[in-house]
């Protein structure tokens, strides 16, 4: 039997380690009014590599910006992983050119930086 990736093996507060994936779509009818139709939605899922705990966000499409949007849900309710393991999907790789290129943005900006190092912070 082979041994398990360090990020399962070491001692980490929950989903610092996290791995990614879609499920669905799932067919959703509003329960409101008369006349409803269905519509297709997604399920993001987020698991701790450590405990193997789960974390779901429901998205209305498949995109790159409804991606960032549960992943900042994600990480507000808890906390920005450290390294998050997905597969290499349309909406994943478009969603890391997103995070890249606002990483650069802001690293240019050098009110930001003077506000970060006076906090300590490089």
């Amino acid at each position: 039997m082979g041994s398990l990736p360090k990020a399962r093996v070491t001692a980490a507060r929950p989903f610092q380690h996290s791995g990614v994936d879609y499920a669905g779509p799932f067919k959703i009818l509003p329960i409101v009014g008369r006349g409803q139709r269905t519509f297709k939605a997604y399920v993001v899922l987020f698991v701790c590599l450590s405990t193997r705990a789960i974390h779901l966000e429901l998205v209305n499409d498949y995109t790159s910006g409804a991606f960032l949007a549960a992943l900042k849900r994600f990480s507000a309710r808890r906390g920005l992983p450290l390294i998050l393991y997905s597969d290499n999907g349309t909406n994943f790789k478009g969603a890391e050119h997103e995070l890249v290129r606002a990483f650069r943005a802001l690293s240019r900006d050098s009110n930001l930086l003077a506000h970060l190092a006076s906090d300590g912070l490089t």
